[in-house]
């Protein structure tokens, strides 16, 4: 049953040659070339997914990102003391985190759409969750780095780990002047390079990978110490924003429950729910559809909230004033609506009287110049709008005529004459049109 078990949880069988593992970690740590050029072209991809709420481009882009390298890198390091590549993985991580913030803040710069969407909002409140997706997302990657037969779990592993989309958010607090936003976007950022360095080690340390330098005791405990030092840096607020969402969820659970033995089975119906939490207050607002309440129905109310573990709440109910400024509100939307419809429905009309005017008096002018120029077939009165250098405006009426051939310069001045007499013109160009 042992060796059974011993198998079972065996990662060394299909294991690739260690020194070619490292090799292949190695040439991915560093942000050159084309890794920076795909760098660049995965957070572009990726501000724009969160720009749009696209998860699907997001998810794109993370199947592009190189990030992984460096971080993988920075693993192996700590774990086979190679300080040399650890150097070199801090390194380019750091010219890949600068570059990526660069990239997203320019663009959240120039984007018109400045709204934080939610998909962006997703990255701005790490928790204790976010831990676990990132060590366990990591365990599953290095696992496949070392196998002779990759597989499939690489792509998984750069969605899950998600490292893209916290920079992209940082770029956007950055670029809109959000600084919580930014903040909790980029201790995100920082929970998965750190998690996933972590697992990176455990792997490589039971994986016996060969040590490049003898380091005595005291390093080596130093190392851990360090590593120790940083778990727990990046493990208490985690859990502090973990245990914030458990009592938040808790807050929503309880108050629904309450609303629905409270009032929903005794045939109350409530139309509007607006609930608010903090440690120090919370609040919880209603409106019903025809109920009302005095005074003490309200503390009444209140005190009920106790029985439901609700501590330093209070119950506002909007009622009868509340909701008849409300509905005036609505009616009075609704009657200037009325009126902006009526004005634009007359300024139509006025349009339409206009143009009918106008139809009727180019065929009009037609008949009479066709009297005067049987050669002409039909004819255009317009007014076009010519532009200057000086950003200046010039409108000048246009006639444009149809005949069999063009007029004669005697007939086209006598043409042009007559029209500006009869239109009271100062200024006409006339074009020929076959």
């Amino acid at each position: 049953m042992k060796a059974f078990l011993a198998e079972l949880v065996n990662l060394h069988k299909g294991e690739q040659e260690k020194n070619k593992t490292l090799i292949d970690v190695k040439r991915n740590i560093s942000f050159r070339g084309t890794n920076l050029w795909a760098l660049v072209c995965a957070i572009i991809i990726a501000s724009v997914g969160l720009n749009i709420n696209s998860t699907a481009v997001i998810i794109g882009a993370m199947l592009i990102s190189p990030l992984m390298g460096p971080i993988v890198g920075t693993g192996f390091a700590l774990g086979i003391y190679d300080f040399d590549l650890l150097k070199r993985s801090l390194k380019n991580l750091m010219i890949a985190t600068i570059v990526s913030l660069i990239a997203s803040t320019v663009y959240f710069f120039i984007s018109p759409f400045k709204e934080a969407q939610s998909e962006l909002l997703a990255r701005t409140s790490p928790n204790i969750y976010d831990v676990m997706i990132a060590f366990f997302g990591g365990l599953v990657g290095v696992i496949s780095i070392t196998r002779v037969e990759k597989g499939n779990p690489i792509p998984g592993v750069a969605i899950a780990t998600a490292l893209m989309p916290p920079l992209c958010t940082a770029g956007f607090g950055l670029a809109n002047g959000k600084w919580t936003y930014f903040f909790g976007a980029f201790y995100l950022y920082f929970i998965n390079c750190v998690f996933i360095c972590i697992s990176t080690l455990v792997i490589v340390k039971y994986l016996k990978y060969p040590v490049k330098e003898d380091i005595d005791e005291r390093h080596e405990r130093q190392v851990k110490y360090s590593i120790s030092f940083i778990i727990i840096i990046m493990l208490l607020p985690s859990a502090y924003f973990a245990y914030s969402l458990f009592e938040k969820q808790q807050f929503e659970q309880r108050i629904n429950t309450f609303i629905e033995k409270e009032f929903t089975n005794k045939g109350q119906t409530v139309i509007y729910k607006k609930s608010s939490y903090n440690r120090v207050r919370k609040t919880l607002e209603l409106a019903f559809l025809a109920d009302t309440f005095t005074n003490q129905d309200i503390k009444e109310i209140n005190r009920q909230l106790l029985h439901y573990g609700l501590l330093n709440t209070k119950v506002i109910i909007r009622q009868n004033t509340s909701l008849q400024n409300l509905k005036s509100d609505i009616n009075n939307e609704i009657s200037k609506n009325q009126s902006e419809l009526i004005a634009k429905q007359q300024r139509i009309t006025l349009l339409e009287k206009e143009l009918k005017s106008k139809e009727s008096d180019s065929k009009k002018m037609f008949t009479e110049a066709n009297v005067l120029f049987p050669t002409i077939n039909s004819l255009s009165m317009t007014k076009q709008q010519f532009y200057g250098k000086v950003d200046t405006t010039i409108i000048i009426p246009v006639l444009i005529y149809q005949a069999n051939r063009p007029l004669n310069n005697r007939d086209l001045i006598k043409l042009s004459n007559w029209v500006k007499q009869r239109n009271n013109l100062n200024n006409l160009k006339v074009l020929y049109s076959k």
